[in-house]
Order: C-alpha cells, then sequence, then structure tokens
C-alpha cells in the first residue's frame, strides 16, 4: 500500500498496478476527504470509512510523483483494528485509459509477501517501508488501479485508487512529452 496495511495491500496485489503510479508533477496531500494522507496520488474509494478493517494515516511516495524506470520507495502507516488472515482477498482492477488491462481477484496473504509481510496481520500500530523499481518501459498515458480488499467474513478491508500518468521520455530523457 505498509505503510499502512491498506497501501501494502494495494502494492502487493501486483507489482505491476504500483508499476503505474506517475502522477502529473503535482504532489498530492490530504485536502479532501478522499484523498489518502501524505505524499501520494491514491485516494480512499469512498468517504465512509468508518468501518474499514484498516486505518491509513500517512502514505508517502519518493519520488512524488513516480518515475518510469527509477526505484519507488514507498513509506506508510496506518492502524489494523482486527486481525487479518488466510482467505482474505483484494478485487483488483487496472485501466488504461478507458482499457481494462486487469480485472481479477488475488489472494492477500499470498500477495503481500511481496512487501515482505506475513499473514496473519496483526492488530495494532504497522508502519511498513519498501523500494520498488518501476520499469523504465512503462507505455505512456493514463493508468487507473484500484484495490479493493476485504477479509476472510466479506468484512471490508480498505479501498484504494489511485490515477495516474506516464509521459514519454525522449532525446535521452531531456523532453518528456
Amino acid at each position: 500500500m505498509r505503510l499502512s496495511r491498506a497501501l501494502v495491500v494495494l502494492a502487493a496485489t501486483s507489482a505491476n498496478a504500483l508499476n503505474v503510479f506517475r502522477g502529473d508533477g503535482q504532489s498530492v496531500i490530504a485536502g479532501d476527504e478522499l484523498d489518502v494522507p501524505g505524499q501520494n496520488p491514491l485516494k480512499f474509494c469512498e468517504a465512509d470509512r468508518k468501518d474499514d478493517i484498516i486505518t491509513i494515516e500517512n502514505v508517502v511516495l519518493t519520488p512524488n510523483p513516480p518515475e518510469a524506470g527509477v526505484t519507488l520507495v514507498i513509506e506508510a502507516t496506518g492502524t489494523v483494528k482486527e486481525t487479518i488472515v488466510d482467505g482474505a482477498y483484494v478485487n483488483l482492477q487496472v485501466k488504461y485509459g478507458y482499457i481494462r488491462l486487469i480485472n481479477t481477484q488475488a489472494d492477500l496473504c499470498k500477495e503481500i509477501k511481496n512487501v515482505d509481510l506475513d499473514c496473519p496481520i496483526e492488530k495494532g500500530k504497522i508502519s511498513v517501508i519498501k523500494s520498488i523499481d518501476l520499469p523504465k518501459e512503462i507505455p505512456p498515458g493514463k493508468y487507473t488501479v484500484e484495490a479493493d480488499v476485504f477479509s476472510k467474513d466479506d468484512e471490508h478491508i480498505t479501498c484504494l485508487t489511485a490515477t495516474v500518468v506516464f509521459g514519454r521520455k525522449a532525446l535521452g530523457g531531456m523532453l518528456d512529452l
């Protein structure tokens, strides 16, 4: 996402999903109720999160916005309100413009191993720092990623979304189209 577990979920559900995080050159700092606190392009999917199992307190992406071919460092903090066990899952969707690239359900406990965590995810405070190498070959365009996360009993853990734009580098990276 872990940063709070929710970002771990987002990061872990697909390394490729995080590979599309690139903003339009602006840092995002919480300003409305859907913005995820910190410097990142993440938003919550809905305003009413009081029943979510995870409370995300802060997420910082460095660099922000992320860049193709550059290592992305994710730092997050949050609180897990109840232990998350095997059977939790993520509904993941990635779109390139209006084209749906990925629409899948993933096993959360399998995927969080990609960000050095294991199930069960215990109740309490959590802080995570993770580095992800973004490939330089990310096709230019607008990407939208959504990760909606549920417990094995279908209780809502969290839902995050991000819309990011990757540009095309030309002339040895001197011109961003």
